[in-house]
């Protein structure tokens, strides 16, 4: 369990559908996710990001994992309830960009043991929604997802609720935050030794 000065939880900003027009403007074909106000990301590249993202934290390539962050980045696990104060209450995960960097450096050590040998994770991400934007312009994105963890002795189901703030830095999509709702946050959970 860890704990960092980190900025203030996002403010949505409603969405809007809108969808290709016809010649009397009229809304056309299959609608896309637009944020109200805000960029107007497509939701196959945030769905892109998303799965590249995954598959860099489940095939342990910490580098490229963390390449996606932003300088004021924050990634979080909250414990014991979703909403909870991460700057009064214990966290999982409250990692700002430094003790991400951290994090990460203790990985490619290869002496975490906790990792020796290496967690083999699969997780797949479903439901991304494109939330709303917030006032700095970063696009807020919800998805659900599910992981296996596979050790040595036992395999271990996590689930939950992802929450992103996306932001296009040098034209590509970069985290400026993630926030990692675990379905059993608020039960004693098995060692979190890895990115999820």
């Amino acid at each position: 369990m860890t704990s960092s000065t980190t900025e203030p939880a996002p403010t949505i900003t409603p969405t809007t559908t809108t969808g290709p027009e016809g010649p009397h403007g009229e809304t056309v074909g299959p609608a896309r996710e637009q944020p109200a106000g805000g960029s107007a990301l497509d939701i196959r590249d945030v769905e892109q990001f998303l799965y590249r993202e995954a598959r860099y934290a489940d095939e342990h390539r910490y580098e490229d994992w963390e390449s996606l962050w932003t300088p004021d980045a924050l990634y979080w696990v909250p414990a014991n309830d979703d909403d909870a104060d991460r700057m009064t209450q214990m966290s999982i995960v409250h990692d700002n960009r430094n003790r991400i960097a951290t994090r990460i450096r203790q990985f490619l050590t290869g002496r975490r043991h906790s990792q020796v040998p290496h967690s083999r994770l699969r997780r797949v991400i479903s439901n991304v929604e494109i939330l709303g934007t917030e006032e700095n312009g970063d696009t807020v994105v919800g998805a659900n997802f599910v992981l296996v963890e596979s050790r040595e002795r036992s395999k271990e189901l996590w689930a939950g609720r992802y929450t992103y703030r996306l932001r296009v830095v040098d034209g590509e999509l970069a985290m400026s935050y993630k926030k990692v709702s675990l379905v059993d946050n608020a039960r004693a959970i098995a060692t979190l030794s890895f990115l999820i």
